[in-house]
């Protein structure tokens, strides 16, 4: 079993690079705090590409210039954005440098802004496999932007998430050695209740078996164990009629068959108490002896301290 206590690199940042018109990078004159040497130092000199290099997983030095005495927030943990293209397909260049001793995927979440700030639309970029030291260079293409009020125009990195690569979850592509593979969906909320489901995919060419409860560790965003959360088998100690409940029952899923267990928490908070819990990470087992996958739920487990976890259920053909 893998070492629980990781260092990995910083995973939260939050910047915004100021957008205008395609191949170019000069900042407007509004007053948002910054001198114009200041805007001038966080842009670097005007971007001639328009979002057009080529992604490339090779080792590279990563550029001082074009970010060169930025303010806090446009370069951590290390990624950061490179260049950028504004218009109704808004882009952004970026690269990720690995600064832990293993290596990790990185998942960040872009935010598309309006003039005023508001989120216009998000989308989230997959890296993986960047090795310690590596520096690899991304583009990040906004898609069709709704109309927004005339002006520059802001891209924002929202969020990092980092896992150790041979932990990854997958839910295409090639077929860990391990045969199946795993991961979190988006999940669904309600009035305080939250509900997200393990997958996991038999893609390997013999009959996998499953039997019980997956195994869970919560982590956080250090990829540090989070003590003090009871995590209960089966939902009913949260709630009912969430899918998480039921007894486990001896499956077999032949290659191409899936199965989910799901997974139900309150984010109840009860001022005076404990500070909410919040768990970005979850390191999970499918069963005894298996290979460890560390997906993202993003458990807002607020002060109820518990969590429930479903058995595992065979998927229905064709859902």
């Amino acid at each position: 079993m893998r070492n629980a206590f990781l260092t990995p690199p910083t995973v939260v940042l939050a910047g915004v690079l100021l957008l205008t018109a395609c191949g170019s990078q000069k900042a407007d004159s509004r007053s948002d705090g910054l001198t114009q040497r200041q805007r001038s130092d966080a842009t670097g000199p005007p971007s001639k590409s328009s979002c057009g290099a080529s992604n490339s997983d090779a080792p590279t030095k990563p550029s001082t210039s074009a970010l060169s005495g930025s303010p806090s927030g446009l370069e951590k943990g290390g990624v950061r954005i490179t260049g950028s293209s504004g218009g109704t397909r808004a882009c952004a260049e970026f690269d990720v440098t690995n600064h832990g001793t293993e290596p990790f995927t990185y998942t960040i979440s872009f935010e598309f802004l309006s003039d005023s700030g508001a989120a216009l639309t998000q989308t989230k970029q997959t890296v993986s496999s960047v090795k310690p030291g590596q520096t690899v260079k991304r583009t990040v293409v906004m898609g069709e932007v709704p109309s927004r009020p005339t002006g520059a125009a802001q891209v924002r990195i929202a969020k990092v998430r980092s896992v150790p690569a041979d932990e990854a979850p997958s839910d295409k592509g090639t077929c860990p050695p391990s045969g199946v593979r795993v991961h979190a969906d988006d999940g669904d909320a309600a009035m305080g209740l939250r509900v997200v489901s393990l997958h996991l995919e038999n893609c390997g060419t013999r009959t996998h078996r499953l039997n019980g409860y997956p195994k869970l560790q919560l982590l956080d965003e250090g990829h540090k164990p989070v003590n003090g959360v009871k995590i209960h088998q089966g939902g009913s100690a949260i709630a009912t009629g969430t899918g998480a409940d039921g007894t486990p029952q001896p499956l077999e899923l032949k290659p191409g068959e899936r199965a989910y267990a799901s997974l139900v928490w309150r984010n109840t908070v009860e001022g005076g108490v404990d500070k909410p819990v919040n768990v970005p990470y979850v390191r999970v087992w499918e069963k005894p002896g298996a290979d460890p996958v560390m997906v993202i739920p993003e458990f807002d487990l607020g002060t109820t301290g518990k969590l429930g976890v479903g058995p595992w259920k065979k998927r229905a053909s064709g859902r």
